[in-house]
């Protein structure tokens, strides 16, 4: 819909786009897609978050904070689709070029590990803002948290499972205006 003056604008209410109710949102769901290139973890995540209703549900709490209530631009599944295949394939084109990802020079791991790591970090950096956006980064924290430790279950060992989750919340954080290393 394309709004093209100040009294469309005041008049244009996203839930008629979107839906109203949470059934109604879900209803309309955008699955997750990124080419995998024969990373099994990959496809396992994938496969999860596109099941995972929670997931789904903060994208559109968020999502709603920030077009519904702020009149930001989009912080919702589109959002993070995007962002996710973006940094998937900027991951790529450095490793392609020979840039060792940190993982694999501080903890010995594959680059396979080092796209899971960019894809859920880049998945869950703005589901803070479903708790508000001043601050959002430091929400993502703990609102990611439990959901990395749940998608990573059987797709490494505890140990490995908390320095890639650790990984994770450190790409999220950093994503913050003006964060340093």
């Amino acid at each position: 819909m394309a709004i093209t003056d100040v009294t469309e604008a005041a008049a244009w209410d996203p839930r008629a786009s979107f839906g109203r109710t949470v059934q109604e949102r879900m209803a309309h769901r955008l699955m997750l897609n990124v080419p995998s290139r024969g990373n099994p973890k990959v496809e396992k995540l994938i496969e999860r978050i596109n099941a995972d209703d929670e997931m789904y549900a903060l994208w559109l709490a968020a999502n709603v904070n920030a077009v519904e209530r702020l009149q930001m631009t989009d912080h919702g599944p589109v959002h993070v689709k995007i962002v996710m295949n973006i940094a998937v394939k900027l991951l790529r084109v450095l490793t392609e070029s020979g840039v060792e990802p940190n993982v694999v020079t501080n903890y010995g791991m594959g680059t396979d590990d080092a796209e899971v790591i960019v894809l859920l970090a880049s998945l869950l950096h703005d589901v803070g803002m479903s708790v508000h956006r001043k601050d959002h980064e430091e929400f993502s924290l703990f609102v990611a948290q439990p959901k990395i430790r749940e998608l990573l279950e059987g797709i490494y060992d505890r140990a490995t499972a908390t320095v890639i989750r650790s990984e994770i919340l450190h790409a999220i954080i950093g994503h913050r205006s003006g964060a340093r290393r």
